[in-house]
C-alpha cells in the first residue's frame, strides 16, 4: 500500500508495514514535496507513531533546507503525540508510550527552541506554538500573550487556539469571542467550552440561537453550551436535537448526552460531599 492509498484509509485498517511506508516516503528527498507531506500529516497518528517516526520529523522540523509547508506539517504532527504522552506519563505499567521519556523532552525543548529563533519562519512558528500547548509548560504563557497583543491576525488565530491547551486567559477567551473574524469566534468558542467558562455562557447561547451564524460556529457552541452548564444545556438545545440539519440535530443530541452524564456526575459528587459532612458532624458531636 503506498502513502496516497494510506491516507485514504481509516488508520485502523493500515497494514503491519504503514509506518515503515510513511517514514520511507518522509526521510526521501528525492519524493514528491506532496508525498512527504501526506507523510509528515500521516506520522503524526498514533496508530504507527514510535521514536523513528519522531525523529525523523524532529529532523525535518530542525532543518532550514526543508520546505516551508512540510516543516510546518512535521510540527503540527507533533500534537496527538505530545497530547497522549503527557496524559499518560511514563510510570504506568500497563501504558507502552510510543516513544521514550528521553524523546519527549528532547521533542519539547526543540520546539521552544525554534520558536524562540527569529529565524524560523512565521508559518512554522505558529504550528510550533500550536502543537506545543497539547502538552503545556511554562514558556508558552509568554508566547500566547506575546501572539494574541501582536495585533497580527494570523498570530491571534494560533494565539486563541493555543488558549484551549494552557490556563490563564479568560479575560482574553472573552474578548475574542466578540471578534468580528469567524475563525477567531470559532477558537474562542471552544476555548470557552474546554475551560467551561460561565462568563461565556450569553455568548454561546446567542451563537447557538443565531440561525444564521456560521455553521461551523454554531456546532462548536453547541458543543460548547454542554460543557458549561451541564444542567441547562437540555433547555437550550431541545429543540435544535429535532432540526431538519443532520449535522446540528446530532451536534445537540451528544451535546445533551454529555451534559446529562456531566450533571450525574457532579450530582453524585454533591451527595458524597453530603454525606461526608453527615459523616464529619457525627465525629465531632
Amino acid at each position: 500500500m503506498d502513502i496516497k492509498s494510506l491516507r485514504s484509509t481509516p488508520p485502523w485498517d493500515w497494514p503491519g508495514a504503514a509506518g515503515k511506508t510513511i517514514l520511507k516516503t518522509l526521510i526521501d528527498r528525492r519524493a514528491k514535496e506532496s508525498d512527504r507531506l501526506i507523510a509528515a500529516e500521516l506520522a503524526g497518528d498514533l496508530v504507527v507513531m514510535n521514536g523513528a517516526l519522531a525523529n525523523a520529523l524532529l529532523a525535518i522540523l530542525r532543518s532550514p533546507d526543508e520546505p516551508e509547508k512540510l516543516r510546518a506539517r512535521a510540527a503540527i504532527s507533533f500534537g496527538a503525540l505530545l497530547e497522549q504522552t503527557d496524559l499518560d506519563g511514563f510510570d504506568d505499567p500497563y501504558v507502552d508510550p510510543p516513544i521514550t521519556e528521553d524523546t519527549f523532552h528532547t521533542i519539547q525543548n526543540s520546539l521552544q527552541k525554534l520558536f524562540l529563533d527569529a529565524a524560523t519562519p512565521k508559518q512554522v512558528r505558529r504550528r510550533i506554538l500550536e502543537a506545543s500547548v497539547r502538552a503545556p509548560d511554562d514558556w508558552q504563557q509568554t508566547a500566547i500573550a506575546a501572539a494574541y497583543s501582536s495585533g497580527d491576525r494570523d498570530w491571534m488565530l494560533t494565539a486563541v487556539f493555543a488558549m484551549r491547551w494552557v490556563r490563564g486567559f479568560d479575560d482574553r477567551i472573552l474578548e475574542a469571542l466578540n471578534s468580528p473574524d469567524h475563525d477567531i469566534r470559532f477558537e474562542a468558542v471552544q476555548a470557552a467550552g474546554a475551560w467551561a467558562l460561565d462568563a461565556a455562557w450569553s455568548h454561546v447561547v446567542d451563537i447557538v440561537n443565531d440561525a444564521g451564524a456560521p455553521k461551523r460556529l454554531r456546532l462548536a457552541a453547541i458543543e460548547a453550551v454542554g460543557n458549561i452548564r451541564p444542567a441547562e444545556a437540555g433547555v437550550i438545545l431541545a429543540d435544535l436535537a429535532d432540526s431538519r440539519d443532520e449535522d446540528i440535530a446530532e451536534a445537540a443530541f451528544e451535546a445533551m448526552a454529555m451534559a446529562e452524564a456531566a450533571s450525574d456526575e457532579e450530582d453524585d459528587e454533591d451527595d458524597e460531599d453530603e454525606d461526608d459532612d453527615d459523616d464529619e458532624d457525627d465525629w465531632i458531636s
